[in-house]
């Protein structure tokens, strides 16, 4: 069963993700496999232009070493002329905190959600490099975290997996849209990832609204809206 939303105010919570024709978001290898297109890039470029923040699990981090900053000059500027900062907000929901060092994502204008039983010799390696918050126990309390940003001013925050940190959005009721794009590869592999993960609904299996389909590039653009009822609603 899908878990309730706590009645404190969060922001408005998107997944956006490309996976191949069987549904992988990338290789058994866990390596990142080239699914969308020029079009498609430049879609997601878009999204997270109009986003306060782009959100990741430290299993991405760790396979894919994202920048996750605003490719182009124009709509980095259009930020700075609205008296925004270049890029959104970057965000790493890190339990244990993995992130390496040295990750891309990593400078000015990140931070990195732990639980309390993050190493603290991690913590100490990490704290120079970003901000560091920390949110429940065992694992981060995602409820918590996004109170917390709203309270900072965060109205809006771009999801770009993993399939692990989908499921526990999903899970918890926090996702207001979901945008796939469905490229026209194949990749296989039983272990590979899929667009949702970790432990799986046995009942009460999450319904979803097909809000409008798009052909782009070699495949399709899907967007849909979760039927259960939501929090906010300041769409992107």
């Amino acid at each position: 069963m899908i878990q309730g939303v706590k009645t404190l105010k969060r922001p408005f919570v998107f997944i956006n993700s490309a996976m191949s024709a069987d549904g992988k978001i990338s290789s058994v290898e866990r390596t990142q496999v080239r699914i969308s297109g020029k079009a498609d890039l430049a879609r997601v470029d878009a999204l997270r232009a109009r986003s306060d923040a782009v959100m990741v699990g430290a299993g991405t981090v760790l396979a894919d070493d994202p920048g996750l900053r605003i490719k182009s000059e124009d709509f980095r500027r259009e930020r700075l002329e609205k008296g925004l900062s270049e890029n959104p907000l970057r965000i790493v929901a890190d339990s244990r905190a993995r992130t390496p060092a040295t990750a891309k994502i990593l400078g000015e204008g990140c931070l990195l959600a732990v639980a309390e039983s993050a190493p603290q010799e991690r913590l100490d390696c990490l704290v120079q490099r970003c901000e560091i918050i920390v949110c429940g126990r065992e694992s981060v309390d995602l409820n918590e975290l996004f109170a917390r940003l709203a309270q900072r001013g965060v109205e809006r925050i771009m999801v770009e997996g993993g399939a692990t940190l989908n499921w526990s959005l999903i899970n918890l009721g926090l996702v207001d849209e979901i945008y796939v794009y469905v490229g026209a590869t194949i990749i296989g592999g039983e272990r590979a990832p899929t667009l949702v993960d970790g432990e799986g609904f046995r009942k009460n299996f999450p319904r979803l609204m097909l809000s409008s389909v798009q052909q782009l590039d070699e495949g399709v653009l899907l967007k849909w809206t979760p039927t259960v009822p939501t929090s906010s609603d300041k769409r992107p």
